[in-house]
């Protein structure tokens, strides 16, 4: 059974995956967002904080397999690496203006309390626009090296000895050899250190964070391939074998008395820690396609396929919905019980959304002259 959805040039399995980010993203958001004091100090909070940690590496990551699919996709059309790679640049710039426009929407809706400051602060739409670019400049230059034999192993090479280089050096850039000579706002882009004296864990600066969006588009390099050789099943199954042992080696070199970096943080900078969240990963992306071809990821109508098919939509509107001046319920001031019925409206609210816009994506002209046949009608 071919694992496509109703658009042929779309693999179901990575939007159920999409869709399966935004569900944990939701849950992250609404109870931090909403919990009380008291709910903040159950072994409940721990658990969805910690389930906090895969979104942003998954969107990141997904986003490097999407770059992959496009770029094969526009390169079996005609078009030529470069140009493949300004288009996949150009759509990279697209979304970090769409991240300046949510900081911007924050920002007018947050007054008068938000300060000006907040308008540079660097959030996760900004770091995925940023990190396409950096995806289309890494497909444009593997292209150019590898030459038309060896394009696809150049890129691949090209795209995990990158990845690797931002983990290596987010350590030293985030302590020692911080690039203290640039404006805030823009080292901020480097470590996430924003107005402070230090780097900030909560912002996402491009190191380590576009490491995860370069592991990706190297794990879409592969797809494709073996996808082409009719080994998909056996390919995700290698990669959820080889996400457990990234996740064993990263464990056994933290063990180890001897670190790279400087100044050793495991939980923000550690480049083991990266492996081990890159296995994760690895293991995630193998279950989401099991369950999609084997499991009950397709039986009939799947919120998280829709979900997965407009999630830049679904995030922005719900952000408003949970954390800004609209939020449905009050903040820092309601039970796990109450959390957890607003986390259903808002989990109801965007797969609606989601589907209205699945439908309607296209069809406005349609629409529009659907609209004019009923005016004409009535009057």
């Amino acid at each position: 059974m071919p694992i496509t959805s109703d658009s042929k040039k779309r693999i179901a399995y990575l939007d159920w995956l999409r869709g399966f980010a935004c569900v944990v993203m939701f849950q992250t958001h609404c109870y931090d967002s909403w919990l009380n004091a008291a709910s903040r100090q159950t072994t409940f909070d721990k658990f969805s904080q910690l389930g906090g940690t895969l979104p942003a590496p998954l969107f990141l990551f997904m986003a490097g397999i999407s770059v992959a699919l496009t770029t094969d996709r526009m390169r079996r059309q005609g078009m030529s690496p470069g140009a493949a790679a300004r288009k996949t640049m150009l759509r990279g710039g697209e979304i970090f203006l769409f991240g300046i426009l949510l900081r911007l929407q924050e920002f007018l809706l947050g007054q008068p309390w938000a300060p000006w400051t907040d308008l540079f602060r660097v959030d996760i739409l900004n770091i995925i626009g940023l990190s396409i670019v950096i995806l289309g400049a890494v497909n444009w230059v593997g292209s150019f090296v590898g030459g038309v034999s060896g394009e696809r192993r150049s890129r691949l090479v090209l795209s995990v000895l990158s990845a690797a280089g931002v983990a290596i050096a987010t350590p030293w850039l985030w302590t020692t050899a911080r690039p203290r000579w640039l404006p805030w706002y823009l080292e901020s882009y480097i470590n996430g250190v924003h107005i402070f004296n230090k780097p900030q864990p909560g912002l996402f600066p491009l190191f380590p964070w576009s490491a995860f969006a370069l592991a990706g588009l190297a794990v879409g390099i592969v797809i494709l391939g073996e996808r082409e050789r009719g080994h998909e099943a056996a390919t995700a199954i290698a990669l959820g074998a080889s996400g457990g042992a990234l996740v064993l080696l990263g464990l056994w070199l933290d063990s180890r008395p001897l670190q790279l970096s400087p100044v050793y943080d495991f939980w923000h900078t550690s480049p083991n820690f990266f492996l081990i969240r890159v296995g994760i990963l690895f293991l995630i992306l193998c279950g989401a396609y099991l369950w999609c071809r084997w499991g009950a990821g397709q039986w009939g109508f799947s919120p998280l396929v829709e979900m997965g098919k407009t999630s830049l939509l679904v995030y922005w509107v719900h952000i408003e919905f949970v954390y800004g001046r609209f939020s449905i319920l009050p903040k820092h001031n309601s039970s796990i019980l109450a959390a957890t019925l607003g986390l259903v409206v808002i989990f109801v609210a965007m797969t609606l959304l989601a589907v209205l816009r699945n439908r309607w994506k296209g069809r406005g002209g349609e629409i529009w002259a659907r609209l004019k046949r009923l005016a004409g009608a009535a009057s």
